[in-house]
């Protein structure tokens, strides 16, 4: 096993005996903002954990840190994220299928977004699942499968209109319909590319496969348009009154970073692969349905350009992390200290994310999260060792590797908030270094649904 993939798996086993491999201090004198959790709205309740499964846990997350250690010395992190044998992705529940059905871990972070949705249509998730799975089985030539499942998702596009435009909302029925269509059309334009009769390996195939891989990644972002109008027009979440000073996001926004190589690189360009880069841009959704505080604290400081021109500070092949300054965090004009947020869980299920509280706290520890952090430049809030709700401007990419995750065995879900996905140039993520510097910062699209105290 290569020295990456080795010191890797010893931080697993680090994470499969210890969720945090801190060791931390008894329940008893955790503060009380450590063990509140809110299940729904109003309902506030404690936590508690077997003494003796917490102190196996310490024992063999001690021993096998110690012995990581040994192997692979780690220079001291930044203060508001685990050291790398922490950083364990994967997920729990459907949202490790590819077509939620099935038991690999789902990387996809269109597919993330739209499972992320408020909506509950099944007929649409089925649509979903057929195009997903379909674009799955060209990656991996398995043609006979792909084709039918795209002939199955063109019956469900044409068949199931009515069924699916009754979620529509009621001012975009007709974009609906038209989506359906359009749908429709690129899945069989996948199907007759599918059904060419190419050579094994030849140029010719390679060709068909790239043309229906592109039909139907067309298909899977007009699906997530169709599912987006789905949405109500009045869902909200509501916000407890502690928060009410927090911006918040309504919704989801479009931000894109840009990124160049710090004055001490030796050639300034961002090798991906051999492909050399002049900079790196990464398009990221913030995902304010399930992560409305967190979310709205993120896209609040883009737009006042808080990340602009700082540095990458952390980067060691498990996430790239920024955002920390001399003042611990941002600071509101009149105010004295760092605003701070709320760790914020969206747990499958719930109608609420919950806040201040961890799912292990909550006494849910095997729960799955709406967006678990399973796909390659995942955005998670960076918060201290201890303390849930100290998250303020630190936030990290999680370079996912699913190699070494096993399906349902994420340990950062339920720990840390995530509260989006990169989108777009996740791979360039690979050569973002620390002191590469942040050029520009920029909200895309989605600033309308930021709502700021007022």
């Amino acid at each position: 096993m290569p020295l990456n993939k080795l010191t890797r798996a010893v931080a697993l086993l680090v994470l499969a005996s210890s969720s945090h491999a801190f060791v931390r201090p008894p329940r008893s004198t955790l503060p009380p903002s450590r063990v509140r959790c809110r299940s729904g709205a109003g309902s506030v309740r404690m936590a508690a954990m077997p003494d003796g499964v917490d102190k196996l846990k310490s024992r063999l997350g001690a021993a096998l840190l110690a012995s990581a250690l040994t192997a692979m010395p780690i220079a001291a992190p930044l203060t508001a994220f685990p050291q790398p044998s922490h950083a364990a992705p994967a997920g729990g529940g459907k949202q490790n299928a590819p077509t939620s059905s099935g038991s690999r871990v789902n990387k996809d972070a269109e597919s993330l977004l739209r499972n992320g949705l408020p909506i509950s249509n099944k007929d649409v998730r089925k649509l979903q699942s057929q195009i997903e799975q379909s674009k799955q089985d060209i990656k991996v030539k398995r043609i006979g499968a792909a084709t039918g499942e795209a002939n199955e998702a063109r019956k469900i596009a044409s068949n199931s209109v009515s069924a699916i435009l009754k979620s529509v909302r009621a001012d975009e029925q007709e974009a609906g319909k038209q989506l359906l269509k359009d749908i429709d059309e690129q899945m069989g334009v996948a199907v007759v590319a599918l059904g060419e009769q190419n050579g094994q390996g030849s140029v010719q195939e390679r060709s068909a496969l790239d043309r229906s891989f592109e039909a139907e990644s067309n298909a899977a972002t007009m699906l997530s348009r169709l599912e987006e109008l789905m949405v109500p027009a009045s869902f909200d979440v509501v916000i407890p009154e502690e928060y009410k000073d927090l911006p918040v996001l309504k919704g989801r926004a479009e931000i894109e970073f840009t990124m160049k190589k710090g004055p001490d690189d030796d050639d300034g360009k961002f090798n991906i692969e051999g492909t050399l880069y002049d900079r790196a841009t990464v398009k990221m959704i913030i995902d304010g349905y399930n992560a409305p505080i967190t979310g709205g604290n993120f896209v609040d400081l883009v737009d006042k350009g808080f990340y602009k021109n700082m540095r990458i500070q952390r980067s060691d092949g498990f996430v790239v992390q920024t955002g920390e300054n001399d003042k611990g965090g941002y600071i509101p004009p009149g105010a004295s200290k760092a605003r701070t947020i709320p760790l914020e869980i969206m747990v499958q299920g719930d109608k609420v994310p919950m806040w201040g509280s961890t799912i292990e706290e909550d006494g849910r520890g095997s729960a799955a999260t709406v967006l678990p952090f399973q796909s390659y430049g995942a955005l998670g809030m960076a918060r201290t060792e201890f303390e849930d709700d100290s998250a303020s401007a630190q936030f990290f990419w999680l370079l996912f590797d699913s190699d070494l995750t096993p399906a349902g065995k994420n340990l950062l879900d339920g720990i840390y908030t995530c509260f989006g996905y990169t989108t777009d140039g996740a791979d360039l993520l690979a050569d973002v270094k620390e002191g590469d510097i942040i050029e520009s910062a920029r909200v895309v699209s989605g600033l309308g649904n930021l709502k700021r105290a007022e």
